[in-house]
Formats: structure tokens, C-alpha cells, sequence
């Protein structure tokens, strides 16, 4: 395929460097090739979106509206090749890749419900024949930056809410997952979107770094590593701009002795190895009651060893592969620390050295005991199929364990006991709490988004999202004199 930009409603090569989009499953097959966009196009696009957000910040919502409707169709009705060609771009499972086209398309759809929903409010004036009400209106240009790991699902639930709320976007996306953000822009335009309120740029970090500073941007949205969120949040606070970054995340699953065992392995299991890791919400730390933790370990090394990874788009694939060489080398070189450090694998832990899993990123469901929180792999995020195991004395100790981190998007606990369901709510410094299910997990109509270092500004989904994608005017209505 040849990748391309869209800029003011037209599809053009970048002039920068060339670039190819290769099969993680199989490293030979290239997908698509094209050349990067440079700051040139950045400060087209820019110009191109700063002079159409007014006209569409102007049109009514209910027409902003319609427009993301029509899109979500278009997606609902695409999502078997969509989701096949994610599978191949990205390595998630074709199942997986189709539900999430689908997701993309129910978070336009709810975006789209923003306009029959209350657009201000109303509050009583101490004066007579005065009202206060407080509007809303858009931000104005929105960069809008994205990782690989959902290359539809997180543009959506970032872009969707910034167009229906009357703000122009310009769109960088990991540049190793081109084919799903031309789809997805495709989509918006034959829905009817005006030529320059969607932008979109297959560019690098450097040119990233270039957009976020443009002076014509208004507010950055961001999802991807911790020092990249936080290196963004204070250039826009430099500029004075608002940010929204959501970041890392090091989320701990706690099974805790009077859980349901069935329901607690396969909850950890999914969450801990579905997309191969690549979740910022995946489970990687799991701190176990030790009174059931002999029996829980047990069935989970033994579920884990049994998955099978393979080729994302294959029938039969349950963990396909990383994204990429560096990504592969970054997660064993953790691995191999870890065992270096005192671990003891139970499951997993060494590579793929023959045969046809050797041709892609892939690494085994990897399954690590510490003997002690002191080792690397319990602090730090590998993004991918690894899970860092502790034992703990009693539901105090692993909650303690649980917040012993730096970051605090998504934690799990398994329990049938309502009163330390209860207590992990007020216990555990988290963003997102999952009791008996997997840390995994986003739904449109609810804020998402984490605690300390993995989140900075205002939460993502839900109405949460319009206090980042509008600003409020306060207005102090009366009639004139003869009122």
C-alpha cells in the first residue's frame, strides 16, 4: 500500500524520509511503503486546521454529529478487513483486532450522542432580571498524538470527542501503524468531514516534538511512554497550553485467599497476555495470598504455557507478536535481567530461536517468581507477555505491594469477601480498580486515565473528555433597562 498524508481534505507524500509498515508476525512481508511527513507538512496542516475549525466549530452539533455516525457505519461495516489488516499491521489477534474496529465505531457513536446531551448550565443571580449560564465552546486546534498499540481504538476515543465538540485536529500516529490511521481518516472524510478539520501525519518524534510546539496549536492530547508524556507536558506548560497525556503503567493483579481460583487465573491470564502485553492497562505484577498461591501458580504456568502463539491472523493464535525487533529486544533483555537478578521463571523466559515463530517479534507468556520487590522487572514497564509474581502475608501486605509504584492506572482484585472489595477501593491509589476481572478494559462512557506518573490532566472518555476539548465561558444574561 502506499502510505500516505491527508492534509486540508487531500492525500499527498510526505517529503521526508522513507518508511515501510513490515508484518511483525512475518518481518519480510512489507505492507506499505511511503516517505514521512517533515515540519513542512506540519505547519500546513496547522494552517490547514486553524483555518477550518472556526466554520466547523460554528456548525451545529447535531450536523457535527451526523457526521460521526455516518463514519461509525462505515467502520462497523469494514470491521472484518479492518481488523484483519490491524492483525497483520499490528500483531493483535484477528478477533481481537475486529472488536477493536468495532469499539472504534461505538466510541463515534457515543461521541455522537454528545449532541442531544446538555450543552451548559444554568445557575440563579443574586440581581434581579439577570441569569448566569456557563457555555461551552471548542478549544480549537487539537494535536492529537497516538501509540501502536490501538492503532483505531485510542485515535477514536481521542479524535471522535475533539470533532464533536467543534475542534479542528491534526493527527500524528505511530508511524508503525500507518494502515489503520489512513483508514480511519478515509473514513471520516466520506462521511462528509470538511477539508482541513481532520489532518493527518505519518511523521517521526522529531517532527512530532515540532508539532507540539507549534505556536497555532491550542491543547496536545497524547498517549504513549512516560518521559515522552512528560517531556510534552511541560513544553505546553511552557506555552501555556492545556495537556492531556496518558502514560505507563505497571498494574498489579491481587488474588487474594477466599477468590474464586477458575475466575481469578483466567481473568490474569487474559489480562496479562492478550496483545501480547502490549496493553498500558495489561497486567504485569501479580501479588498472591499465600495461603492459595502454591495452587493458583499451579493452573496459571500451566494455562500460560499452553497458549499458543503464532501468526496474528492464524485461526488458532491466542498471542501473537510484539510490534517490532527493538520492542522484542527491549522485553527479553528485562526477561533475562530478571533471571540475572534472583527470578525464577515458571513459564516462558527464553526466546524463539528456530522454526517459523523465529521470522517475527515473538515472545513466550512469560511468567517470572521475585524473590523480593528489589528487582527491576517489579518497577519497570517491559510492555509485553511478562508477569512479575510476589507472595503476600494478608489482604493489607498485598495492597501495600499493589501501590509499591511509581505509577497507578489500573490495578484488579480478586475476592469474594465485599468488605475487602470494599477496602481496595479506599486502599489502592489507582485510576482504574477492576474487581474480578482483568485490569484490561475501556468503556466509551466512563473517564479513563491513572493515577501519579501514569496520567497528567484531565481524564480520556466518558464526559470527562469535554473538560480537555472545550473551555467555558461564563455568561451574566439581563435585559436591558426597561427590564
Amino acid at each position: 500500500m502506499d502510505l500516505k498524508n491527508l492534509v486540508n481534505g487531500r492525500w499527498q507524500d510526505g517529503h521526508g524520509e522513507k518508511f515501510e509498515s513490515i508484518n511483525p508476525s512475518r518481518s519480510s512481508v512489507v505492507i506499505g511503503a511511503g516517505a514521512l511527513a517533515g515540519k513542512a507538512e506540519v505547519d500546513e496542516a496547522v494552517a490547514a486546521a486553524a483555518r477550518a475549525q472556526p466554520a466547523w466549530g460554528r456548525m451545529p452539533h447535531h450536523e457535527r454529529a451526523a457526521i460521526l455516525a455516518r463514519a461509525a457505519t462505515i467502520i462497523e461495516e469494514s470491521a472484518d478487513d479492518w481488523g484483519y489488516d490491524l492483525a497483520t499491521e499490528e500483531g493483535k489477534t484477528t478477533s481481537e483486532g475486529i472488536g477493536e474496529v468495532i469499539r472504534a465505531a461505538q466510541i463515534l457513536r457515543y461521541c455522537a450522542g454528545e449532541a442531544d446531551r446538555e450543552a451548559g448550565e444554568i445557575y440563579s443571580s443574586p440581581r434581579r432580571g439577570e441569569r448566569l449560564l456557563v457555555t461551552r465552546r471548542p478549544v480549537g486546534v487539537v494535536a492529537v498524538i497516538t501509540p501502536f498499540n490501538f492503532p483505531i481504538a485510542i485515535p477514536a476515543w481521542k479524535i471522535a470527542p475533539a470533532l464533536s465538540h467543534g475542534n479542528a485536529v491534526v493527527w500524528k500516529p505511530a508511524s508503525v501503524v500507518p494502515l489503520l490511521a489512513m483508514r480511519l481518516a478515509q473514513a471520516l472524510h466520506d462521511a462528509g468531514l470538511p477539508p482541513g478539520v481532520l489532518n493527518l501525519l505519518l511523521a517521526d518524534g522529531a517532527t512530532g516534538g515540532h508539532l507540539v510546539d507549534h505556536v497555532e496549536v491550542d491543547a496536545v492530547t497524547f498517549t504513549g511512554s512516560t518521559g515522552v508524556g512528560r517531556a510534552i507536558a511541560a513544553s505546553c506548560a511552557a506555552r501555556g497550553i492545556p495537556v492531556q497525556a496518558e502514560m505507563g503503567g505497571k498494574n498489579p493483579a491481587i488474588v487474594l485467599a477466599d477468590a474464586d481460583l477458575d475466575l481469578a487465573v483466567e481473568h490474569v491470564l487474559l489480562g496479562a497476555f492478550r496483545s501480547a502485553g502490549q496493553k498500558c492497562t495489561a497486567t504485569s505484577r501479580l501479588i498472591i495470598e499465600q495461603g492459595i498461591a502454591d495452587e493458583f501458580l499451579d493452573e496459571f504456568t500451566r494455562r500460560a504455557r499452553s497458549l499458543v502463539v503464532g501468526d496474528a491472523v492464524a485461526p488458532d493464535t491466542q498471542v501473537g507478536p510484539l510490534i517490532s525487533a527493538a520492542a522484542q529486544a527491549t522485553v527479553q533483555r528485562g526477561i533475562d535481567t530478571a533471571v540475572q537478578q534472583g527470578a525464577t521463571p515458571l513459564a516462558g523466559g527464553s526466546g524463539f530461536l528456530g522454526g517459523q515463530l523465529a521470522e517475527g517479534f515473538f515472545v513466550p507468556p512469560t511468567v517470572l517468581e521475585l524473590p523480593s520487590t528489589d528487582l527491576d522487572v517489579w518497577r519497570e514497564e517491559l510492555f509485553g507477555p511478562v508477569v512479575a509474581v510476589v507472595r503476600a502475608h494478608d489482604a493489607q501486605d498485598a495492597f501495600a505491594l499493589a501501590n509499591d509504584s511509581a505509577y497507578g492506572l489500573s490495578a484488579a482484585v480478586f475476592t469474594n469477601d465485599l468488605a475487602r472489595a470494599l477496602d481496595s477501593v479506599d486502599e489502592l491509589d489507582v485510576g482504574i480498580l477492576h474487581v474480578n476481572s482483568e485490569t484490561a478494559g475501556a468503556d466509551p462512557h466512563v473517564p479513563f486515565g491513572g493515577a501519579r506518573h501514569s496520567g497528567y490532566g484531565p481524564k480520556e472518555q466518558g464526559r470527562a473528555s469535554r473538560e480537555f476539548f472545550t473551555r467555558t465561558t461564563t455568561v451574566y444574561l439581563r435585559g436591558g433597562a426597561s427590564s
